[in-house]
This record gives C-alpha cells, sequence and structure tokens, in this order.
C-alpha cells in the first residue's frame, strides 16, 4: 500500500483539498506562509500522466520538478514534493497492476516498473536528508507501541557545488585515485574509516552510487554520521538586448555534498599524502573572495562548478560575505581555520553596526566557509590593521577606534581615533579590551604575541602616550599587555606592562612586528627611510633599542616581517634598485616599482650573508602580505601593472615562494579576476594535506595553508 498520508500531516493536513476559497474585494490578502504543494487542486498531475511516465520510464524522483512558490522556502518543502510525486508514480503503477482490465503484458510492464521505482524512492530517501525533522521507510500496521525516545540533534555540513548535471551521469571530480580517510570521533574513542573509490570496480561513479558506497563503509563502522547530497537550484540567467532583458534557459542541475552528523560525534577528513597549501584573500570585478592553492602535483588540476577565472594549481574559490570594505589583515589557526579582520560599511540582518563603519573577526572554515562573524560594536567608526594568534589559541585583533568602543568610554578626545586591542578565544568570544591612546591622533597597525602570552601592540601617535614620551610628528610605538584570572570563573583582566615611543622629528611609523625569544623586531618608516629595529624588554617594564638598520629610501610600503632560521626577513615594495646597499642582490631590480625579499643578521649589523631578491617586471608590482615558513617566503599581490596605468585599469594577481637566501623562485601563479581586476590583501600559509578529487567539507585538503590577497596587500602564515 502506497500511504501519502504521512507527508500530507506533515505539511499540516491529511486528504486533499477539494474545495475552493475566495476573498471579498478590499480584503487584505495574507502572505502565503507554505508552498502550494502537487497535491493541491490547482497544481495536482492526473494519475494518467503519471502513470504514462512511470511506464515510458522516466525517473520517478526528480527534485527538479519541485516547484516552490514562495522565495526563501526551506528545501524541506522541496524533498517533500519529490517524494509526493514519487509515491504517486508508486501508486498509480499498482492500481495498472491491479486493474481487473489489464492484460498480462501490461501487468509484467506495471510490476517491473513498480520494482525499479520502490528501488530509486528508497535509496534517495536514504541520503535526502531533512533540516526539521527525520524521515525512515517502514511498514504500515494496526499496532502502536508507545516507547521512549531520545532526541539525537543533528549538524549539517555542505560543500560547494560538486557534480553538474543528472544523477545518472558520472562526476568528473570522482574520476582517477580517489581515496581519503574520515576520522569519526565519539566521546572517548575514534574509528578511522578508509574510502577508497577504486573499490567501486567498473561501477560508475556516478553521485548516488559514490554516496551509497560511502555511507556503506559508515554504517559497517557504527556511526550516525552519513553524507547525502543537496541540489543547489540554478541561477536565473539573463541577457541584455536592447533595452530588453530577455531571460535565458536556466543552466544545468547543480549538486553539493553534505555531511551530516551529530552532536555526539566529530567528523575529520585527512589524506594520505601533504603539500603546501595557499589562501589569497582578493577583490576582484566580482566582490571578494577566498581563494586556495596548493603546488602540489595532481591537485586542483580543473576549475570547480562555477569558479571562475581558473588557473592551475587553484583548489577553490568562495565568495566571502557582503558589506566588507576592506581586508586588513588574515591568519590560520592549528586547526587550518582561517581568520580575517575587515572594515564593515554595512551589517547583516543579524549583525547590524553602531556607527558608519565597524571591524569584523571572522573565522572560515578549511573549505573556505564562514563559522562566524563578530562585529567589535564601535559607536561611531573602526578599522581592524591587524591579526595575530597564539599558539595556545588567543586571537588578538588590533586597529583604531572613534568614538565609544567600551560603554562610557570614549577615549581622550571623542573626535580622534585612538589605538585599541582586543583578544577573543578561539569560539570568538571576547577575552578583554584595551584602549590605549594618546591626546592627539593615533592607530595600531601591527600586533603579536611573545612566547610568554605577552601581547604587543605597535603602531604610530602623533603626542605622547600614556606612559611614553613624544619624540616630534607621527611617532612609533610599541606596547605590552599582560593577561590574569584570579580564579578559573573569574573574569579575564589585561595590565599594561610597557610604552615605548620612538621615532624622529618627522613623521614615523610602525608597519610590522614580531617576536624571537626574548627579542622584538619592528620595521617601519623614519623620516622617509625605512628602517628594521630590535628592542629587548627589559624586567622592569621596559623596552630598549638593541639595534637598528637603515634600509634606505623605499619609495614603497614594508609588507612584513619575520625571523626564520636564524635570519630577520623583510618584504615590500620599492623603486630603489640600490636598497639596503651593501646586501649580496640574488635578482636584480626589473624596473618600475618591484617586490623586494631582505635577509638579515639578526644582530641587524651588516654582513656577508646579507641577501636581497628583487621580484617582479618592468612594470609596478605589489606585496600585498607576505609570510615565512620553514626559509621559504610565500608572496602575494598586484602582478607588473604597466607604469603609469590608470586606477581602473587591468590588473592581474599573483602568488609566490621563494627561498629569500638564494632568491630562487620555487613557485609561482598568475591569474585574472572577474572584469579584469585582481587585486590580492592578507593571506596566511598552512602545511595540506593532498588528494585529487572533490571538495568535501572538510577541505579539499586535509589540512590549509594560505596566502590571502585583497585591496591592501598582506599574508598570514601558520606552521
Amino acid at each position: 500500500m502506497i500511504d501519502n498520508s504521512y507527508i500530507l500531516g506533515l505539511f499540516g493536513q491529511y486528504g486533499f483539498t477539494t474545495g475552493t476559497s475566495s476573498l471579498s474585494t478590499g480584503a487584505t490578502q495574507r502572505l502565503k506562509a507554505q508552498p502550494t504543494p502537487p497535491w493541491d487542486t490547482t497544481r495536482q498531475a492526473q494519475q494518467s500522466d503519471l502513470l504514462r511516465a512511470a511506464l515510458a520510464g522516466r525517473s520517478l524522483i526528480n527534485e527538479g520538478a519541485a516547484r516552490l512558490d514562495v522565495p526563501g522556502a526551506s528545501a524541506d518543502y522541496g524533498k517533500l514534493f519529490t517524494l509526493y510525486q514519487g509515491l504517486a508514480s508508486l501508486a498509480a503503477l499498482a492500481d495498472q497492476a491491479g486493474s481487473p482490465g489489464a492484460s498480462t503484458t501490461q501487468v509484467s510492464l506495471a510490476d517491473k516498473r513498480f520494482e525499479a521505482g520502490l528501488s530509486e524512492v528508497t535509496g534517495w530517501m536514504a541520503q535526502a536528508g531533512f533540516d526539521a525533522f527525520s524521515m525512515v521507510q517502514g511498514t504500515s500496521s494496526s499496532l502502536s507501541k508507545s516507547t521512549a525516545g531520545v532526541v539525537r540533534d543533528t549538524s549539517k555540513s555542505l560543500t560547494g557545488p560538486i557534480h553538474e548535471g543528472g544523477l545518472a551521469d558520472p562526476v568528473a571530480a570522482f574520476e582517477g585515485d580517489v581515496q581519503f580517510r574520515m576520522t569519526i570521533g565519539k566521546l572517548e574513542t575514534s574509528v578511522d574509516i578508509d574510502i577508497d573509490l577504486a573499490e567501486m570496480g567498473a561501477q560508475p561513479r556516478t553521485l548516488s552510487a559514490v554516496i551509497s558506497h560511502i555511507n556503506g563503509k559508515l554504517e559497517t563502522a557504527g556511526v550516525q554520521t552519513r553524507i547525502g547530497r543537496e541540489m543547489i537550484p540554478s541561477e536565473e540567467r539573463t541577457i541584455q538586448v536592447g533595452d530588453k532583458t530577455v531571460k535565458l534557459p536556466d543552466g544545468p542541475e547543480r549538486w553539493a555534498l553534505m555531511v551530516r552528523g551529530s552532536s555526539v560525534e566529530t567528523v575529520e577528513f585527512s589524506a594520505p599524502d601533504t603539500a603546501d597549501a595557499v589562501y589569497v584573500v582578493q577583490g576582484s570585478g566580482a566582490g571578494n573572495q577566498l581563494l586556495k592553492f596548493t603546488d602540489g602535483a595532481g591537485v586542483g588540476a580543473a576549475a570547480g562548478i562555477g569558479e571562475t577565472h581558473w588557473v592551475d594549481g587553484r583548489m577553490s574559490q568562495n565568495g566571502l560575505p557582503e558589506g566588507i570594505s576592506a581586508i586588513r589583515a588574515t591568519e590560520t589557526d592549528a586547526e587550518g581555520n582561517v581568520w580575517m579582520v575587515a572594515d564593515l560599511s554595512e551589517g547583516s540582518a543579524t549583525q547590524p553596526i553602531k556607527g558608519t563603519s565597524d571591524v569584523a573577526l571572522m573565522k572560515f572554515d578549511s573549505a573556505g566557509r564562514l563559522v562566524f562573524s563578530r562585529a567589535l560594536g564601535a559607536a561611531s567608526e573602526a578599522s581592524g590593521y591587524a591579526l595575530a594568534i597564539s599558539d595556545d589559541g588567543r586571537v588578538a585583533v588590533a586597529g583604531s577606534v572613534t568614538g565609544a568602543l567600551v560603554n562610557g568610554d570614549v577615549g581622550a578626545n571623542r573626535a580622534v581615533s585612538d589605538s585599541f586591542v582586543t583578544v577573543y578565544d578561539l569560539d570568538g568570544v571576547e577575552q578583554w579590551t584595551q584602549r590605549r591612546g594618546a591626546t592627539a591622533a593615533d592607530e595600531a597597525t601591527a600586533v603579536t604575541f611573545g612566547d610568554d602570552g605577552t601581547v604587543y601592540v605597535a603602531g604610530r601617535a602623533k603626542s605622547a602616550m600614556t606612559g611614553a614620551s613624544a619624540v616630534g610628528g607621527w611617532d612609533g610605538y610599541l606596547q605590552a599587555f599582560s593577561q590574569s584570572q584570579a580564579y578559573p570563573t573569574a573574569p579575564i583582566t589585561a595590565a599594561s606592562k610597557f610604552t615605548t615611543q620612538f621615532g624622529t622629528a618627522g613623521d614615523d611609523s610602525v608597519a610590522a612586528v614580531t617576536v624571537e625569544g626574548n627579542d622584538l623586531y619592528v620595521a617601519g618608516v623614519e623620516n622617509g627611510a625605512r628602517r628594521a629595529e630590535a628592542l629587548h624588554p627589559e624586567p622592569d617594564r621596559r623596552a630598549t633599542l638593541a639595534a637598528t638598520r637603515d634600509l634606505g629610501l623605499m619609495g614603497g610600503e614594508i609588507a612584513g616581517l619575520s625571523v626564520s632560521d636564524g635570519r630577520v626577513v623583510v618584504a615590500g615594495t620599492t623603486h630603489n634598485s640600490d636598497l639596503a646597499s651593501g646586501a649580496t642582490v640574488n635578482t636584480a631590480h626589473a624596473g618600475g616599482k618591484d617586490v623586494f625579499v631582505l635577509s638579515l643578521d639578526p644582530s641587524l649589523t651588516a654582513d656577508g650573508n646579507d641577501r636581497i631578491t628583487f621580484f617582479g617586471g618592468a612594470g609596478d608590482d605589489t606585496a600585498a602580505d607576505m609570510q615565512v615558513r620553514d626559509g621559504k617566503v610565500w608572496l602575494t599581490g598586484v602582478h607588473d601593472r604597466p607604469l603609469g596605468g590608470l586606477e581602473d585599469d587591468p590588473t592581474e594577481a599573483y602568488a609566490a615562494r621563494l627561498d629569500a637566501q638564494t632568491g630562487a623562485v620555487e613557485w609561482s601563479r598568475v591569474w585574472q579576476g572577474a572584469g579584469n581586476q585582481a587585486a590580492p590583501a592578507r593571506s596566511p600559509w598552512r602545511r595540506a594535506a593532498q588528494r585529487a578529487g572533490p571538495a568535501w567539507p572538510a577541505d579539499r585538503c586535509d589540512r590549509p595553508g594560505g596566502l590571502q590577497a585583497s585591496d591592501r596587500r598582506h599574508i598570514g602564515a601558520c606552521g
């Protein structure tokens, strides 16, 4: 017996609607709360039509045919309507087989199509996945048993589009050697489940077949987690013909994979091989995007579904949320999540901004999906310029704020900007905020963590910072903060350890800060010249200047500063082909503004091992960000823009890895963006697990890495 009453009950009614209703003229019509179902008399398909289609061999399950006439309706409605139509077709076949006038041939054909259709519906139900309720296949019985049920909540993780076409078509992303491991964590143990699509033999690797293969492995392992699929509605396509907008046919169906887990299980994906991976955050004609690259062979061999301007080695392309006016900094944490500090010009429905602009801390998983966003909550205006993540899982954001930040605190002068630093935990919960401003304007431009947990903030100020003395013009400054907690449930509080102000009578600033053991290094501008300085924090709450290295007039910007393999590495852009005079030149300046990578002794004194490498073409190149790992320098920015180009002229982006000591370029990519605009920003790097195949919810890699690029040029790295 084919019983659709359960589906009707989920929709809020039993049986079919046969009556009609009308509204009197002048009455206010209520907005529809639910889509019109297929059993409505205005949409109900004739049983003869269903029978004819089923006997002709057409699929009984067609998610694309489920029409929803309420914008934003839950996807559950479409799945319920799809299931209803499938069961209605089975009922039509059953009626045909039981018809007294049916011939033997007709009964045989109806029985054959019924068995095939039942298998199709059963297979679809096993992986459909509903959000608001659970549905299981069973046998209707007159016996009713009451049992104590335990509600099990579920969590879903959805990939981007992985397949374009019909469900019976092989999936290109599943071709070749596709294998990976799923680790399902439970309360006190974990289960490793190895997936190798080669075990499917000659069976076509369709979406349904692969999902069934994986779910079979999961069921055998005795875990609750399952893989499903989700249809992504086709986007409306139009073309402008004269003054008329012509609607084009919808594109092919697109499908995503879904991991359906539970609160008692965690899911991790890993791969047998590893390769470096890098994220690039960029601005383009299509808005802000998060790109992911790898230098591993055989990974990212083709563009993903719906992706544009693909280049060899790119693994994914994801759009960033609306309302971002500038991307300031990015980092990755030990779990492979990407953290981003951005300026917001407008908030969302769930996170409005109070003033004209605010700072947002955003966390993305390794597949590029937004996990959460935290707005600073500035009453007037705020900008975030720097981001750092500590080894113990703290996240620091530093920048400038005008007006109130903490209730009742508008700073020394509500009309000018003050420096701030806010520390969060890895769940985005604010731990503490410090606002330490001068009477005149000041702003924090760099932040980092010391080995002992101290938070170091660097920036610039137009007058004396609290606890320091002004030098003249804009001065550079360095602040240190410690945190404490009286007992485990007490609030975390922060205290200032010291403030050091330095510079010249001219305008000075700090672009980057890093810590190596007991030494602090800062890089910035003093009276127009670029300098690298080493400071030594003293036990008596001071920081004293230990060494200075004048790099010379630059005509560019500092992009990053790091200490790696016993060398201080500084990167940026310059017009000066004689920058850091005395250093051995690995690769000569090519003209215009080139990227430079400078390797110095930790003492900052000149020696025979100093090396400088220029990177770029005859035009203007930029360094949006720099990161150093394992002695290798990762860079991103705008590539070889023609000299004298206008702001709207086409731009290309690049990402590259080079050896700071030899100057060898070990890997590089150049690409275009939508509207011929591609402008990278900041970027974190990670060691990533490499594998061929689709982008699973965890990632195309086990652990990501990244360069990220956008209007402001930066890179963040993680090891």
